[in-house]
């Protein structure tokens, strides 16, 4: 079987100036290149050969949002698991802890499981959300190649670089924060609608902030063009397209730190492997860290279901799901704003595709109960956060729930982990609302 060249390769040193979303590269230096991201994330086929990236097929803007996606053979599929070093790269951050996994029995009681686990991401290195985790592990590897390249080349190091990105909040105050504490420069592209609080705490970090007239989709487009006229400009984006997927590949590996995390916390507290774990999900790159992780087991526990949740106004992922093939979907407004993007991740993809037991879509109003619930409960969400705790009661609950949690494999003593990715404080609009 051929493998991939080591992603240290200088033929891949240009691979950061990407084609986005809406916009193609035929020459040569920008078409997908072969090994672009690391080997210990790609899982082969039986012939030898990775998936290929996915192909955006079609954008939808008429269709209404399916509700509910089940895959009964997902636990059945295996991939690779991420690199080793990625949890001691964290571990030896001025600001690491491991984040809390909070046992909450009364809704354990409600949802008529054993026990309910939320891992609260409220504070991660210092930050509103575990966004950190990736945004860190990326911007590591990509300064660390660029100053080897460097060397090789006996080119004198010019001192800065500017990181370049596109959020909705959370994502680009990472990158900024690691940007300003390794000397960097960021620029930081936004959609319209991001709320002012969340734009000036990215430019607290001494980030230029760059708001689009259009949205998430077009500010990641605003983003690559950034980085295309400059050369001392990189694209530190979390979710991939065919041509830029290296850098997105290693987000995803830095979020494997989260779910060490949980499988040392639940060994810590005798409650086992989790029988579901809850992901809230965007472009799918944190459902891609998890699919790796549960899906790449050696252990003789049965594997984890997985279930995602999304907003019924952006449930790109769900939608593609149902159609068997990545589609762009028309975005509302939403308060989960973190998850308001149409567009799965073509890195992501393969493995949503595959290794997800299920998909749901929640409303607003399930998110902000669920924030409420969990407040009450001595965990402070944001609206992205509380999706999975949504996203479970839509389940396992009400009609149809039956067939749900028999796709899901859950009983009386399941153990179920939702991931609660933000805290309150990583999205203003809903401290006012």
């Amino acid at each position: 079987m051929g493998r991939p060249a080591h992603p240290g390769d200088p033929r891949h040193v240009r691979s950061r100036r990407p084609a986005p979303p809406g916009r193609t590269r035929t020459d040569r230096q920008h078409r997908p290149l072969r090994g672009a991201f690391p080997e210990g994330n790609i899982r082969w086929t039986e012939q030898g050969e990775r998936p290929q990236a996915a192909q955006v097929s079609e954008i939808l803007s008429s269709l209404p949002a399916p509700s509910w996606f089940a895959h009964p053979g997902a636990r059945t599929w295996t991939c690779l698991p991420a690199p080793a070093d990625v949890h001691g790269f964290h571990a030896a951050l001025p600001d690491y802890t491991p984040t809390p996994l909070t046992e909450l029995p009364s809704l354990a009681a409600e949802l008529n499981v054993g026990r309910v686990f939320v891992k609260d991401e409220s504070c991660r290195l210092g930050l509103p959300a575990f966004k950190a985790l990736g945004a860190s592990w990326a911007v590591h590897r990509t300064l660390a190649e660029r100053a080897g390249h460097q060397v090789a080349d006996s080119q004198e190091a010019d001192g800065q670089v500017t990181l370049v990105t596109a959020t909705d909040g959370n994502h680009g105050r990472a990158v900024a924060r690691m940007a300003r504490m390794l000397g960097q420069r960021a620029h930081v592209f936004v959609p319209q609608g991001v709320h002012p609080a969340a734009a000036a705490a990215i430019a607290a970090e001494e980030a230029q902030v760059t708001e689009v007239a259009g949205n998430y989709d077009e500010a990641v487009r605003r983003a690559a063009a950034e980085v295309d006229a400059s050369e001392a400009a990189v694209l530190i984006q979390d979710t991939a397209w065919p041509g830029y997927e290296r850098i997105p590949g290693w987000i995803v590996e830095g979020y494997a730190t989260l779910f060490a995390e949980i499988d040392a916390q639940l060994a810590a507290v005798e409650a086992g492997s989790p029988d579901l774990v809850a992901i809230p999900v965007g472009v799918g790159s944190l459902a891609q860290a998890a699919v790796t992780h549960y899906r790449s087991g050696s252990d003789s526990a049965a594997p984890a279901a997985l279930l995602s949740v999304e907003p019924d106004s952006a449930a790109g992922v769900l939608t593609s799901l149902t159609r068997q093939a990545p589609v762009t979907v028309t975005t509302g407004e939403t308060t989960m704003a973190g998850l308001n993007c149409g567009t799965p991740s073509t890195l992501a993809w393969p493995y949503l595709r595959d290794g997800l037991d299920a998909a749901i879509a929640v409303t607003d109003a399930d998110s902000a109960r669920a924030a409420d619930d969990l407040a009450a409960l001595g965990v402070p969400s944001g609206p992205c956060g509380a999706a999975s705790l949504a996203g479970v009661r839509a389940a396992l609950t009400g009609d149809g729930a039956p067939t749900r949690r028999a796709a899901l494999s859950l009983g009386p003593a399941s153990t179920l982990v939702l991931l609660s990715t933000e805290g309150t404080a990583a999205n203003p609009q809903h401290l006012e609302n």
